[in-house]
């Protein structure tokens, strides 16, 4: 689904001539103002508890320095390189993760077309605040990120570059693999208790993994964040139109932070300069491009989504009724709540799941408000938590007992 972008005429003009900075702090939604009611391992690296990572930051506006890049050792504890090879290709899965502690959930995500793994590093950090022991797995897909699959069945486009499979079932299988091979690199004898999150693509690849059932019991509850399969497909034919409006690069990683917060892509400064980086790369210099406008630049989207247009339809068909069919507890986490259709609409009206709006937010509630979303998701992980139930006793339990006493 392509975010909303009221101000698509202000994204294309140039990055240095923006001065509607204060009206930006005025629209950027910092953790700050949520509310609170509602091992190929690289090495373990824990964020200081001092580092106040989520205080509005003070001042009449923002300078250059308020876009630079967070690094996601502010965010997650470990990075992993998983590999595992398959008849036709090799995989290479990065991961952020930080594991559980003894007993608490697993809280495996999956970001939206174009995302990378580091879309919910805000939010795993919030939910550590709010539940401790709680861990978070957070993966690149594949051709995001950087993730890097070596294919042996290529298939070649018109312009001589390879088309990757980014199939639903494709897609869902990756995060099932990447699942077991966390387990295995950080030597878990048994999975924790999962609770799957999936943003906009992402929801349907959770809902698709929930609804297949590979995992067993292990999937307590799985969620979904602002995607719904009408709404979902009706907006696809704007996607070409998204996709030609935004700027195709960037002089720095610092503009490409602010184009986003600019347009409104995302509304969380902290989030945006943690998660945009990522979703990048270096171009060739002058001498290796044949691109003039490539040339001139310096940063360029690392995952061409016009080329997955092949695919987007499959992503979406069929997922209400999935989502509705899946096992475990459903959490849809909306926007609007004019995103509904009809299938969700009688699903909710018959409590088959649980439906929370954030009117606040825009299409990347995680990432606009994390405070409130991790808020949701740890609740909602406790009233499926199946451990915490108290079972009462038997009725034949309860009559020898009584078979047992003395009469009075």
């Amino acid at each position: 689904m392509p975010p909303e972008d009221p101000r698509e005429k202000e994204a294309e003009e140039d990055h240095d001539d923006f001065d509607g900075l204060s009206e930006l702090r005025r629209d950027s939604t910092d953790d700050d103002s949520s509310s609170a009611s509602s091992a190929s391992s690289t090495g373990t690296l824990r964020p200081t508890p001092r580092q106040n990572l989520f205080v509005r930051p003070t001042g009449t506006s923002f300078g250059k320095g308020s876009f630079e890049q967070l690094p996601w050792t502010n965010f997650f504890s470990q990075e992993l390189y998983l590999e595992r090879e398959t008849e036709a290709s090799k995989i290479i899965h990065h991961v952020y993760i930080t594991p559980p502690v003894d007993t608490g959930p697993l809280f495996v995500t999956h970001h939206g077309a174009g995302s990378s793994g580091l879309s919910f590093a805000a939010l795993a950090a919030e939910i550590r605040k709010v539940s401790p022991s709680a861990g978070i797995l957070s993966p690149d897909a594949r051709g995001h990120g950087e993730t890097v699959i070596h294919s042996k069945a290529k298939t070649e486009q018109s312009g001589g570059k390879q088309l990757l499979d980014f199939g639903l079932e494709t897609l869902s299988n990756d995060l099932l693999e990447t699942i077991h091979l966390a387990q295995t690199t950080l030597g878990w004898q048994a999975l924790p208790n999962l609770v799957l999150v999936g943003h906009s693509l992402g929801g349907s690849v959770v809902t698709d993994l929930a609804k297949r059932g590979p995992l067993g019991d292990k999937i307590l509850a799985y969620a979904v964040l602002d995607v719904v399969e009408g709404s979902a497909i009706d907006a696809l034919q704007s996607m070409q139109t998204y996709l030609s409006s935004r700027p195709s690069s960037f002089k720095s990683l610092e503009s490409a932070v602010e184009w986003h917060l600019r347009s409104r892509t995302i509304r969380n400064t902290l989030s945006a300069r943690a998660s945009v980086p990522s979703l990048l790369i270096q171009a060739p210099s002058k001498s290796e491009s044949p691109e003039p406008i490539i040339a001139r630049q310096a940063w360029i989207w690392r995952t061409d989504l016009a080329a997955t247009q092949p695919f987007w339809e499959n992503w979406f068909l069929g997922m209400s009724k999935k989502f509705l069919e899946g096992k475990g507890g459903k959490l849809l986490l909306l926007a609007g709540t004019d995103r509904l259709d009809k299938e969700l609409m009688i699903g909710q009206m018959q409590g088959k799941y649980q439906l929370q709006v954030f009117p606040d937010a825009g299409h990347f509630i995680h990432e606009d408000l994390p405070e409130k979303t991790a808020i949701s998701l740890v609740d909602f992980y406790k009233r499926n938590d199946r451990s915490a139930l108290v079972l009462p006793p038997k009725v034949g339990d309860l009559l020898n007992k009584r078979v047992g006493k003395p009469s009075s």
